[in-house]
């Protein structure tokens, strides 16, 4: 056998060997249906590399005071917020204070409607003027934004009920709110005396994803962006501190970031689980499926998915009002909060869960409990099950 044979053969078995000890070595890839981050599948080459761009600017991207930061903030960046693209920490949770009503927030002049409790050096962060109410917020996560974007106003309305018309207990509203000049209303929306349809936020006080997002750098960031070019400690305008480009990238990539996907679907206690939330009446707010509307990208248009919310405000009792809103929700409403991706959340919660607007129940069952108004009926018909019924419910609401 000639020299060079001996040597190629002697390589190739180096090589089977090397590569046979990174696979040992080297950790498995995560499944998909572990994580909450990554695109929608169906994406073109162009649409990939904005949300790779969006990645990059929403989780890379850490502001100083040489880019702009503050001198008054929250947060040095989108992603430390969102760790993951999942829910929120206590230490990361937001304060939003200076609105009881519909009138209006009464303390913008005093820093509402956000504290911003970091500051720069030589600067002192906020603190919440006297006699202003306010309600802490737990970041969410967020996967499936761009699907919850596109569910049209006429569904919204649909499956509003005011007045409780067909006696079931639940009075969903919508948000009506006087939304910035900036933004470009959807083919989808319906105005009432110059009112829009909100969606996004605790209490959907937050028109699209490209108003949630020009807020977040503004407010929880101290960004101006060409939207939003007032500076929140000194309240004069300013050139703008985040491109146009980096601010639609980040939008794009919040539209387009994948739906959590469901875990052991098929498995007999998960099914058990479903039928029970169903029966006791949870999937009257929290809505099993939606449909969105036409979008400019093939991946989300027309689309059915199963985030189980209905967009919508509900009265969650006394118990759950903290004297703070906005726009034309009481303060005892809230949105309901979409329940995919649940199971997950202890993944960018340090290990435990941080339920409820504010974080304030530590487990599924707790947050079940802290149902209030509408969701009473819902609590009772819980407390009534049987252990191997509510064992059920909780091993479902985990595997989403």
């Amino acid at each position: 056998m000639s020299k060079l044979k001996v040597i190629s053969i002697l390589t190739i078995i180096l090589l089977g060997s090397f590569l046979f000890s990174c696979n040992k070595i080297l950790p498995k890839p995560t499944d998909d249906d572990q994580i909450l981050d990554g695109p929608v599948d169906g994406l073109t080459n162009a649409q990939s590399l904005q949300f790779l761009k969006g990645d990059i600017a929403f989780n890379d991207e850490v502001f100083t005071a040489a880019t702009g930061l503050g001198p008054l903030f929250v947060a040095t960046s989108c992603g430390s917020c969102h760790a993951g693209d999942g829910k929120g920490h206590p230490f990361t949770t937001l304060t939003r204070f200076g609105q009881t009503d519909s009138t209006g927030n009464q303390f913008l002049k005093h820093g509402g409607p956000q504290l911003q409790n970091r500051a720069l050096p030589g600067h002192s962060p906020e603190r919440i003027p006297e006699g202003a109410r306010f309600a802490k917020f737990t970041p969410p996560a967020n996967t499936g934004l761009g699907f919850l974007e596109l569910v049209s106003d006429a569904e919204l309305l649909a499956m509003a009920d005011p007045f409780d018309a067909n006696l079931d207990g639940i009075s969903g509203v919508v948000n009506w709110k006087v939304i910035p000049s900036y933004l470009e209303h959807f083919p989808h929306s319906i105005s009432q005396n110059l009112k829009y349809i909100c969606r996004f936020g605790k209490k959907a006080g937050a028109y699209n994803l490209l108003h949630q997002t020009v807020n977040a750098y503004n407010q929880d960031m101290g960004i101006t962006s060409q939207y939003e070019p007032k500076d929140v400690y000194t309240g004069l305008e300013m050139d703008p501190e985040v491109s146009l480009q980096t601010l639609n990238d980040v939008v794009f990539y919040l539209q387009t970031l994948k739906a959590p996907i469901q875990r052991n679907q098929t498995d007999k206690d998960v099914v058990s689980g479903q039928n029970v939330f169903i029966k006791i009446g949870c999937e009257n707010c929290h809505r099993q499926t939606l449909k969105t509307g036409y979008s400019p990208v093939d991946a989300l248009s027309y689309k059915e998915f199963h985030p189980y919310t209905d967009l919508l405000l509900h009265d969650m009792g006394s118990g759950l009002d903290d004297g703070y809103t906005e726009g034309s929700a009481k303060t005892y409403e809230w949105r309901t909060p979409a329940l995919w991706g649940l199971g997950l959340s202890p993944n960018s919660q340090g290990g435990s869960y941080f339920l409820m607007h504010d974080g304030r129940a530590k487990s599924i069952e707790e947050a079940i409990g802290m149902h209030g108004g509408e969701g009473l009926k819902s609590v009772s018909n819980y407390q009534m099950l049987s252990v191997t019924d509510k064992m059920a419910l909780l091993k479902f609401l985990e595997s989403l």
